[in-house]
């Protein structure tokens, strides 16, 4: 295709998946499109282990990496013990996590029980996520991404330093001045209707607001358009607005490779468009996620708000790690408290299909939507 994606990152057609799962990330970059993988919840160790996986399935095919290092967060310094990171965890949170469980008929004991590890919150850190970028430099990746706003300017530099191509999530159009004047290569410009971390504006608005933006300051920075697309059909949207393609993920979490939780997938695969929610209960800013009895919780009458980054998941993880366990179990109490994040394109997710069946049915969408916009055109 004629994408300056395509030439950028060396692949056929300018569909990038993101996704948890090393799977998702070969069979996309085999099938012509580019995966890239989440490393957040990595260690550095454990990203090694993936990474050269990776390299020896994925036969040369271009790969990338996504990390998510905000600007602002609890503790950005990372200078706070573990218990003194602990001690900013008031206890009414503590007992509003609990009622949420017992008031779905599920035990709240022990919740707090396990230690905070000293190394808790480092990815989210630029301390800690250079040790993460020393992994990955150190493999082919041919694109780092930052999740929550700018990049650091050392993840900038080592990339440049690398030959590398550096991405930044927008989900505002002063986000992507921001990212303009910091020279970041490519722009994902992420709508409300995207799973995980997301803004309030629209993916169809929020696209031409951004390139016009750039335009206006005299940028060519490419736009890659997010939030909600699961097919071709959309895909086609996006770029009849001007994006040079288009970033997706959770259209891969129902996929057979995925590594999924089986009862969200289910989950998933039922659910419609209404029944995705933004909330800050998980991880303390804005995300979009199945709204379940954990979500509404957050919302009851008397609710305490939730807490910043990362102090939020600090009481969220144990509780819901809890519940999947129990759900997977076949707890029905914990079925019903379920959620993880996902995109209002949930309700196009239907079927569980192949990785690479989903690139080539984007192909073969695109390409339909291309056709009927030239039968528009014709005289």
């Amino acid at each position: 295709m004629k994408s300056v994606i395509c030439d950028m990152l060396g692949v056929d057609f300018p569909l990038v998946a993101f996704t948890h799962c090393r799977d998702v990330v070969v069979e996309v970059s085999k099938a012509g499109g580019f995966g890239v993988l989440g490393a957040v919840g990595h260690t550095p160790e454990s990203l090694e282990i993936e990474l050269k996986w990776i390299d020896e399935h994925i036969d040369g095919k271009p790969y990338g990496i996504d990390l998510i290092v905000p600007a602002t967060m609890s503790d950005k310094t990372g200078t706070m013990t573990s218990d003194e990171v602990r001690a900013r965890i008031p206890e009414g949170h503590k007992r509003h996590v609990e009622k949420i469980l017992t008031d779905n008929g599920l035990d709240a004991s022990d919740l707090w029980t396990n230690k905070t590890r000293s190394t808790f919150g480092d990815n989210l850190r630029e301390s800690g996520a250079a040790k993460i970028m020393d992994v990955a430099f150190a493999h082919p990746i041919k694109m780092i991404v930052n999740a929550l706003g700018v990049p650091p300017q050392s993840m900038l530099d080592r990339a440049k330093e690398a030959g590398v191509i550096t991405g930044a999530l927008t989900g505002a159009r002063e986000h992507a001045i921001k990212h303009a004047k910091a020279n970041v290569d490519v722009l994902i410009v992420s709508g409300t209707e995207a799973g995980g971390h997301c803004g309030e504006v629209s993916t169809l608005v929020l696209v031409p607001e951004v390139l016009d933006t750039l335009k206006k300051i005299g940028s060519d920075i490419p736009v890659l358009a997010a939030g909600g697309i699961v097919t071709g059909r959309q895909m086609a949207a996006c770029m009849a607005m001007g994006a040079a393609g288009v970033w997706t993920g959770s259209v891969w979490l129902t996929t057979a490779e995925a590594e999924t939780d089986p009862v969200i997938k289910e989950k998933y695969l039922v659910a419609s468009s209404r029944d995705t929610v933004r909330s800050c209960s998980r991880t303390g800013k804005y995300t979009r996620q199945l709204r379940s009895a954990w979500t509404d919780g957050w919302k009851a009458p008397g609710a305490p708000e939730p807490l910043p980054m990362p102090l939020q998941g600090l009481i969220s993880e144990p509780a819901l790690k809890r519940v999947s366990k129990l759900a997977e179990a076949g707890d029905e109490n914990a079925k019903n408290l379920a959620t993880y994040f996902v995109g209002q394109g949930v309700g196009l997710m239907n079927d569980s299909l192949g990785a690479r069946t989903v690139v080539y049915d984007f192909m073969k969408e695109f390409a339909e939507a291309a056709e009927l916009l030239g039968g528009i055109m014709e005289d």
